[in-house]
């Protein structure tokens, strides 16, 4: 008999968190009960998920049927290893988080606070019923339970007409993406999947060609607007900061997730036939967003929309290691293509954990100085000492260096681009390269980008912000845990693609070739390429150890303290500092035209320059002018008088005649 725990403990999980929202809503009167009590509580439940994702790696999939008021629209839902590994994505992000809001919102207030739990449950629950959703009603309903409870999350603070606007431009966007989703799905499936059948009947599928590029582009395009795919990013940069900083990491750490899942959901299991060009699209849309998304963190004055552009460069790289995932499969070489898509998958988890653990060390700084802009910070490691060590961490886990876990999703994908030369298509073997040269680029330009979010903000001299103060227990805990999560997956990766092994399993029929130990990661064969992180980490702390001995024996007795030289300058003041744009200072040479500035006056009378998005000025505002002139033109047509109301319905009669004839 087939064992439902899973499923069962996946639902029961959701329901929980439901029942969670609810008791908040109900309880809002008590708000410090409230707080203490339920958002404990939703990182049990949260763990209870995880459970299920773990279980349900090695777990026969297994589907649940409900009938509903709407006989033909039936509730299915289902566990398999793609949706365990997702789920244990979320369950182990919403733990941490969920314990750093026990004392992040300690002073909302109670109104705010229930309004809140129930919207935060919310989000909780629709991004957990995409996953388990089995058919196509089941997946839009939870869609829009996700889109629609992060959207009054984004706004929690919508006394702010900054606020206000950024969560109408989320709104606009996700239900683009949404109705360009659901016009996929009736492309891919047609009446039959609209009647409630399970996401396996569209392996059977039969279109075309043309039908099939259709589906996979209106699907790539909805997914794309909520993975923030260039240029459907506008949303991110301006949402992150407007949400509080626990959502924030649950919208970057989880909700983007959920857009990659979505694709490899419904482009790579449904539509088996794949066209040659639809791998080097998705890397190229990929690898323009990674490009545009660490090009613009580099230059951002505020903490969150800094992280906010590095979301999209992330994700950048994750849809590049999805396309050419695609690019292998279609040339049959499986091998390989599982190597791509573990380097994605990999790098979906690392970018959960170390862009949660930024989000929520933003929203410390926030607590404890009252500012995320980077200009009124520094000094922060002396005042913050505990949230400086995590988001040092995170810093480095993002940036890419060994032997912390991003590091170790960016070499497996640069080993897939080293193994493209086996492509028996000579034009691919020799343009991959550029693309992963581009990578490269765009893993350099991250490591630039987080040096100044962590020099300027924790280093140095207090700019503005001199009275702060280090964060909750609670937060702190938080922050340790995804701290340690970010040091686990970096010393053994082995572990994790273990796991990854049956989602391999079922995306392409095997996993990665090699069998590595625990102790070397080795992705095809010895021969090619291995690394160990912890041999990587003994020695660099070997290496470390042994230069801070000597240097202490030779040179650190007796120790001598001086004044610091300041270039000539008698005086030294913070205002000497390198400011956020003037570290950026020659990326806004090298890239000037790619960067519309323009020179503004700020309350206290400076000058300030100010970097715009070219997407925006190039594509939007034009958009925009143009609805607004459509706009004037169909007004025209109401003039108040009911004489022209009875012209035009007898027109539009007249037509109809004519056209019925």
């Amino acid at each position: 008999m087939i064992s439902c725990l899973p499923l069962d403990l996946a639902i029961g999980a959701l329901l929980l968190w439901l029942g969670l929202g609810l008791s908040g809503f109900l309880l809002g009167g008590w708000p410090t009960l409230a707080r203490r009590l339920i958002f404990p509580l939703s990182s049990v439940v949260a763990l209870l998920l995880t459970i299920a994702g773990f279980t349900a790696l090695t777990a026969t999939p297994d589907n649940l049927l409900l009938r509903g008021p709407l006989p033909a629209l039936p509730w299915s839902f289902q566990t398999d290893p793609l949706s365990g590994y997702f789920l244990i994505l979320l369950g182990s992000l919403a733990f941490a988080v969920s314990l750093f809001s026990t004392g992040y919102f300690q002073s909302l207030p109670g109104l705010r606070l229930r309004r809140l739990l129930l919207q935060y449950h919310g989000f909780l629950l629709g991004m957990g019923l995409v996953l388990l959703a089995n058919n196509v009603f089941t997946f839009l309903v939870a869609w829009e339970i996700m889109a629609l409870t992060s959207y009054f999350l984004v706004v929690t603070e919508h006394e702010e007409a900054d606020n206000r606007r950024a969560g109408f431009l989320y709104l606009l966007i996700a239900h683009l993406g949404a109705l360009a989703i659901l016009l996929g799905f009736v492309v891919l499936a047609g009446a039959a999947m609209a009647q409630g059948g399970p996401f396996s009947a569209l392996l059977h599928a039969s279109l075309s060609p043309f039908w099939a590029s259709t589906a996979f582009l209106l699907t790539f395009f909805g997914f794309g607007a909520k993975a923030g795919l260039l240029p459907l990013h506008l949303w991110l940069p301006e949402a992150h900061p407007a949400a509080p900083a626990p959502v924030s990491a649950l919208m970057s750490g989880a909700m983007l997730q959920m857009a990659f899942y979505g694709l490899l959901r419904v482009d790579f299991l449904c539509l088996d036939a794949l066209a040659p060009w639809w791998g080097p699209l998705v890397l190229v849309a990929g690898l323009a967003t990674a490009l545009f998304g660490v090009l613009f963190a580099a230059i951002q004055t505020d903490m969150k929309r800094l992280l906010a552009y590095s979301s999209i460069e992330n994700m950048g790289l994750i849809l590049v290691a999805f396309g050419l995932a695609l690019i292998f499969r279609t040339h049959g070489l499986n091998a390989l293509a599982a190597l791509a898509l573990a380097a994605a998958l990999y790098h979906a988890l690392n970018h959960a954990f170390f862009k949660g653990l930024l989000f929520l060390g933003s929203g410390s700084v926030l607590h404890g100085t009252g500012s995320v802009a980077m200009d009124r910070l520094g000094g922060l490691i002396r005042q913050m000492p505990q949230t400086a060590f995590f988001m040092l961490l995170g810093t480095l886990a993002i940036a890419g260096l060994p032997p912390l876990n991003g590091f170790v999703s960016e070499w497996l994908l640069l080993q897939a681009f080293l193994l493209s030369p086996a492509l028996p298509q000579s034009t691919l073997s020799a343009v991959l390269p550029l693309a992963a040269s581009g990578v490269v680029l765009a893993v350099a330009l991250a490591a630039y980008a987080m040096v100044k979010f962590y020099g300027i903000t924790f280093l140095g001299q207090p700019r503005g912000a001199r009275h702060a103060h280090e964060a909750g227990r609670w937060e702190r805990a938080a922050m340790l845990l995804l701290s340690i999560a970010c040091v686990f997956l970096g010393l053994f990766p082995d572990l994790l693609l273990r796991l990854l092994h049956p989602v391999l399993e079922e995306m392409l029929g095997q996993g990665l070739t090699a069998q590595p130990g625990w102790w070397w990661l080795t992705p095809i064969s010895a021969q090619r390429a291995s690394y160990s992180p912890v041999l990587f980490f003994l020695g660099m702390a070997a290496t470390l150890g042994l230069s801070f001995f000597m240097i202490w024996r030779f040179f650190g007795r007796p120790l001598r303290q001086v004044a610091i030289w300041a270039c000539g300058f008698p005086v030294r003041t913070p205002a000497m500092q390198d400011s956020p744009l003037g570290f950026a200072q020659p990326l806004l040479r090298i890239f000037a035209p790619l960067y519309p500035t323009e020179r503004v006056e700020d309350a206290d009378s400076r000058w300030r320059l100010r970097v715009g998005d070219p997407v925006y000025r190039g594509l939007y505002q034009p958009l925009n002018r143009i609805a607004f002139w459509l706009s004037a033109q169909v007004l025209r047509l109401q003039r108040g008088r009911i004489t022209l109301y009875l012209l035009y319905s007898f027109l539009t009669l007249l037509i109809l005649l004519a056209i019925w004839r």
